[in-house]
């Protein structure tokens, strides 16, 4: 298995970013249509955050109202995207290994890692990525 490939080879290109003003109702949207579960937020290019999908079940789920229907609209409507994202994020680039970044995502427990490039978002490679990759090499 060869480990020092690079997340270039396995990470999605197409990648859906928020932008600090957008709404939770729109990243909700994203969320469902693309069927991902971590979108990062985006200021000119430049990462500033992640936000995931279980960011959000949180706010709803502790947030309560009499109209169970309307949880979400209720609760999207009281926090921003800034307010919900993690600012405390790990990037790599298009060149760290297959290897390094699995350590990183197991290490610190996370489920995705945008992928940047001289400043700017190239990709981003999740533990879904790595796992395909290790169920190819058989």
């Amino acid at each position: 298995m060869k480990q020092s490939v690079p997340v270039s080879e396995i990470m999605s290109k197409k990648v859906v970013a928020l932008k600090r003003s957008d709404n939770l109702e729109r990243a909700e949207m994203l969320f469902n249509k693309y069927r991902i579960k971590h979108i990062p937020v985006v200021s000119s290019d430049v990462v500033i955050g992640m936000l995931s999908f279980s960011d959000l079940l949180k706010i709803s789920f502790a947030e309560t109202t009499q109209d169970e229907h309307n949880v979400d609209a209720v609760v999207y409507n009281n926090f921003t995207i800034e307010q919900v994202m993690s600012k405390n994020i790990v990037a790599i680039n298009s060149n760290t290994t297959i290897k390094e970044a699995a350590t990183i995502l197991a290490e610190r427990e996370f489920h995705a890692l945008p992928v940047v490039d001289e400043g700017v978002l190239v990709g981003i490679v999740t533990t879904t990525d790595l796992l395909y990759y290790y169920i190819k090499q058989d």
